[in-house]
Formats: structure tokens, C-alpha cells, sequence
């Protein structure tokens, strides 16, 4: 069966799933064989969650979720690249999904790297060097507004992030214009397991 909800019923369904969690609570839906039968031809996920590849932010775990409920991309540091564009273009007009989450860490690694290099001046080598390019103006905005702290920097480069896909993607900000969808950013603490919300874009 389909799902569509507002961005807000998606946001409420994510929250009560990631209290859930929190609690030692979760109920684990949508993971039995029936469920898998019912997607095989069709999907109809609520979300789309664009999170921080790290171990320990599993988005379906976090937020209590089955099969077919969250449409997922991954990258360290949740860093936008043509890709990551793509994928959440393709959940939101593809699929229909109203609500994208930028999820993003505390004690983050590739903030970490980041203001790491900034400090130092000396950029790592690699394709992580692209990472820490793609993350900088967020560590340095942070500097500028004397916030030092590591986990500050993800909440300034999960708002910067929530912004930049709005304002680099046609799709996504004719979606959130229309109030077919929202953005939204959040923050997870690894110790409290609880995702908090740090900004918003669109109607929730």
C-alpha cells in the first residue's frame, strides 16, 4: 500500500520511531516476509535520509524502520556531490517522498579531518581531500561565529548542507515552493541515540 503523508506526518512517524529507539523500545516493522512480498514490485518510502556513512548512524535502526519505509544515501560527512543530487531527485520526483532528512553526527570524522586541516593548513591526501574541500565553508563559518567545538561544526554543516541542496537543485526547491516536501536537518547524539531537529526548510 502506498504511503503518502505531509511532510509533517513524515516527520512525526520519524520521531516517534527514533524515541522508540531511544527507549530500548523499537518495534522493528516492516521487516517480516510479507512485507518483503509487498515490495517487490513497487516502493513507496515516507523519507529520504541523507546521513553520514559512520557505523553507527544505520538510519533504518535509529528511526525504527522496515523495508520500504526510508529511501537512504550515505556519504562521510553526508557531503553532497552530482550523485547524491541525483538520488534525492529521484526520491522526490520519482517517489514521491516529502520529506528529506540531512542527518548528521556528533564526533563526526570528517568534520573532525576538517577543522583539522583547517587549523593545520596541511589537506589530507586522496580523494578525502574532496571530502575536506566540500566541508570546509561550513567549519569556517562556524570559526567565524567563535563556535569551536567539533560538534557546533556538524550542526552548522548540517544546516549548510540542508541549504545547499535547496538552493543547488531545481527539483528539490520547486517541491518544498509547492509543499510537496520539507527539509529538515538533524543531529544524532551517540550517546543518547536521539536525533534532534537543528533546522527546517518548508512546511512541517
Amino acid at each position: 500500500m502506498a504511503t503518502y503523508l505531509t511532510p509533517a506526518l513524515a516527520w512525526r512517524r520519524l520521531r516517534e520511531g527514533n524515541e522508540r529507539f531511544v527507549n530500548g523500545e523499537s518495534s522493528h516493522p516492516n521487516q517480516d516476509a510479507s512485507r518483503r512480498s509487498s515490495l517487490v514490485e513497487n516502493q513507496h518510502p515516507f523519507a529520504v535520509i541523507f546521513g553520514c556513512s559512520d557505523s553507527r548512524l544505520a538510519a533504518e535502526i535509529i528511526f525504527d524502520l522496515g523495508l520500504g519505509d526510508a529511501f537512504v544515501v550515505r556519504t562521510a560527512g553526508q557531503v553532497i556531490d552530482d550523485a547524491v543530487l541525483g538520488s534525492l531527485e529521484y526520491s522526490i520526483s520519482v517517489l514521491g517522498v516529502p520529506l528529506i532528512v540531512v542527518l548528521g553526527h556528533d564526533s563526526c570524522g570528517a568534520v573532525t579531518a576538517t577543522k583539522s586541516a583547517v587549523d593545520t593548513g596541511e589537506m589530507p591526501v586522496g580523494f578525502m581531500r574532496d571530502l575536506v574541500e566540500r566541508i570546509t565553508p561550513s567549519v569556517l563559518t562556524s570559526l567565524r561565529n567563535n563556535q569551536h567545538e567539533i560538534n557546533e561544526m556538524v550542526v552548522e554543516h548540517t544546516k549548510q548542507t540542508s541549504q545547499r541542496l535547496v538552493d543547488s537543485s531545481r527539483v528539490i526547491s520547486d517541491a518544498v515552493d509547492e509543499g510537496r516536501a520539507a527539509v529538515i536537518g538533524l543531529k544524532y547524539s551517540l550517546v543518547e541515540g536521539r536525533a534532534k531537529l537543528v533546522s527546517g526548510i518548508g512546511e512541517l
